[in-house]
């Protein structure tokens, strides 16, 4: 699920220069269309994943349209108010299931797996298929003439426009995939945790893949994986030292946000385009240096 929720970020914020606090709200909308999709209609579950993409891409591109107009702190503070009132406005109605949410019946492994493939494996195999593909069609998206002009604009989006470029549609696009990606990354959620409700998707979702993005390197797509490993490792890591240190709840529940915090600040000050950039860039380094 990380992988394809930072990835949406890394798309929006590393290849269009947009902005966005409030993802985890696009996760909300692509997870609770997969679920009523799932519970009303009994529809297999690559619908409802592909209808969880829609809605969400739909979303986001009502939101980019006036994304477009806005850029810097007024962009994000938007997107802000999305992940801050969403929750809120999912509790007002009943056939979202409230504050309690709803069950995300995902179904047992096909027979043809054998008994004893569990469902956990079932899940693994669904979200991996998923995310591969995923990232398959993104990296080709990137390497497009529409990734071009996300990076066009990105750079400079007066020059981008004296080329030719429309700026605002471009913008637009980008939000509407990274949207798209982002509610394919919800449903996963939702099928993961077996349910779907406000505390799944708090504010605190949309700045965790913020820093996960900026982890892996918010313009590199391959250190992905990087950012995704560490929010989901962070929480065992800091179990087992608190464990060991003996530390109370308090230190249980605040040391996962320390740690990646201190991570984010040791990432930014040694390595700011991300891992595997930096080794990108020390191996051409290395190699012009032994061509001389």
């Amino acid at each position: 699920m990380f992988v394809v929720a930072i990835s949406s970020i890394i798309l929006l914020t590393g290849y269009s220069g947009q902005v966005s606090l409030g993802h985890g709200a696009l996760l909300a909308i692509g997870g609770y269309s997969a679920v009523l999709a799932r519970n009303y209609w009994t529809l297999p579950i690559w619908i409802c994943f592909a209808i969880a993409v829609l809605v969400a891409a739909a979303a986001g591109a009502v939101l980019g349209t006036a994304a477009a107009r806005l850029s810097g702190p007024y962009l994000a503070g938007t997107t802000l108010a999305l992940a801050v009132g969403l929750p809120s406005i999912a509790n007002q109605f009943s056939f979202l299931g409230g504050e309690q949410g709803l069950l995300f019946d995902v179904g047992a492994p096909p027979v043809s797996l054998g008994a004893d493939f569990s469902p956990y494996k079932w899940y693994f195999w669904i979200a991996a298929s998923a995310a591969l593909i995923a990232l398959w069609w993104l990296q080709n998206i990137l390497r497009s003439r529409y990734g071009r002009t996300w990076r066009a604009v990105r750079g400079n989006e007066i020059a981008a426009q004296l080329a030719g470029i429309h700026s605002g549609k471009a913008k637009t696009l980008a939000f509407t995939v990274s949207s798209g990606l982002a509610g394919l990354a919800g449903a996963l959620l939702a099928m993961t945790i077996g349910t779907v409700s406000p505390s799944a998707f708090p504010l605190t979702l949309s700045f965790s893949l913020l820093t996960g993005a900026v982890l892996s390197g918010v313009t590199t797509l391959p250190g992905v994986m990087i950012g995704a490993v560490t929010l989901v490792a962070t929480p065992e890591i800091s179990h087992a030292i608190s464990n060991r240190i003996g530390g109370s709840d308090g230190v249980t529940t605040n040391l996962p946000g320390l740690l990646v915090s201190a991570l984010l600040i040791l990432v930014v000050m040694l390595v700011p385009n991300g891992p595997v950039e930096q080794m990108r860039s020390m191996r051409v380094r290395k190699n012009a240096s032994i061509s001389r």
